[in-house]
């Protein structure tokens, strides 16, 4: 995966520039993590920005690579426990992008490397003496607890506006389990997986 996520990073710049266009976004992200039976989910607000590029490749057809900072993450909650997860992304989807008039669809996949991760809330802290789980309220660095590496299929739209400004909406949902966590008792499936909304902004440099 590593050689993969390096080699789609090294071939975006060798898109011929003269057809691209590049730009900077930023926005909205609603985020959970899904999949861990035993927990239910909830959503939780955080944002991305990044830099990209629209390379023009037959008529309305592109394709927009980025590279993104990314926050993803979510609420969990059990009969025990009821934390936040902030993890801290960068990521890179390389897009396929059709355009009629103002409107484009995207899709593409997208690769993610994680950079941090923080938990915070009432959580399983360790063992009891009798050997049953101890919770208490705790906020702690929770890097080691995920896995490094994400992959993720995107789907979106958008609309474009003058001046090279344009708006758009994302559904991205990650396909692996990302959970790392050791020593886990009391939850049968430690599997989890990111799933975020965006929604964003965009300004093209040169953009019609």
């Amino acid at each position: 995966m590593k050689n993969t996520f390096f080699i789609l990073l090294l071939t975006m710049f060798f898109v011929p520039l003269a057809n691209a266009q590049l730009g900077v976004k930023g926005g909205l992200n609603v985020a959970e993590l899904t999949g861990r039976e035993g927990e239910s989910s909830s959503y939780k607000a955080f944002y991305h920005v990044g830099v990209f590029y629209e390379a023009k490749v037959l008529g309305p057809l592109a394709i927009q690579p980025e590279v993104q900072y990314s926050v993803a993450g979510g609420k969990l909650k059990s009969a025990f426990t009821n934390y936040d997860s902030e993890l801290h992304y960068l990521t890179v989807p390389v897009l396929a992008k059709l355009t009629v008039g103002p409107v484009f669809v995207e899709a593409g996949p997208q690769f993610g490397v994680l950079l941090s991760a923080d938990q915070s809330g009432k959580m399983q802290v360790g063992l009891a003496p009798d050997g049953t789980p101890a919770y208490g309220n705790e906020s702690r660095p929770a890097t080691g607890s995920f896995k490094r590496g994400d992959f993720s299929l995107v789907g979106g739209f958008g609309l474009k506006l003058a001046a090279g400004f344009s708006l758009g909406g994302r559904l991205v949902a990650g396909l692996n389990d990302i959970n790392d966590a050791k020593d886990l008792s009391g939850i049968s499936d430690p599997r989890l997986q990111n799933r975020v909304f965006q929604l964003y902004a965009a300004l093209q440099f040169g953009g019609r």
